[in-house]
């Protein structure tokens, strides 16, 4: 105690403001979103500072890719090979219909590609008036939870840290 009777702390010890506890709205390894905060691995956002959020796919996995346009190409070669020769004129229509099923095989490449190695979901917005890559995942309900947690805290933010709006809290009515 001092000589004016007011008890004092230490100087050592945590200082306390008249803030609220910070609201933690997701968490999983590598992964925090908190009322002020987003942290990703080792980057970490404000998020007051976060705008123009907005969700998109990512590009198709390398390998499908060069899978079709290799298929692709070999298929056009071949057609133009036979063209060039006069072969097409000596085919027999069920050669012409074996042609045409080849013909699918770079959208089913494609589409096993997609399936196999879907691209991933990635979630973009400017931060610090850069845009950039803020989150990352091949997990769609994983992408889909970060982004909820992350658009409830950028409300949070905008209400001053109340939990909801004034707008949505039910009006108090005097009992009769």
């Amino acid at each position: 105690m001092n000589p004016e009777g007011a008890t004092t702390r230490a100087s050592g010890s945590p200082r306390v403001t008249g803030r609220q506890k910070t609201t933690l709205l997701y968490a999983r390894p590598g992964i925090i979103v908190t009322v002020d905060r987003f942290t990703v691995g080792r980057n970490t956002f404000r998020v007051a500072d976060l705008t123009h959020l907005r969700s998109r796919r990512g590009p198709h996995d390398r390998i499908a890719v060069r899978a079709v346009a290799t298929s692709g190409a070999m298929i056009a070669g071949v057609g133009l090979l036979l063209g060039f020769t006069g072969g097409l004129h000596r085919l027999t229509a069920g050669a012409y219909l074996m042609f045409g099923a080849v013909l699918l095989v770079p959208a089913l490449l494609g589409l096993a590609g997609d399936r196999w190695r879907p691209p991933a979901y990635e979630l973009w917005g400017v931060y610090r008036g850069e845009e950039m890559l803020l989150f990352s995942a091949d997990d769609e309900r994983q992408f889909g939870q970060v982004t909820r947690a992350l658009v409830r805290a950028r409300e949070m933010n905008r209400y001053g840290g109340w939990n909801e709006p004034l707008a949505s809290v039910d009006p108090w009515r005097p009992s009769r």
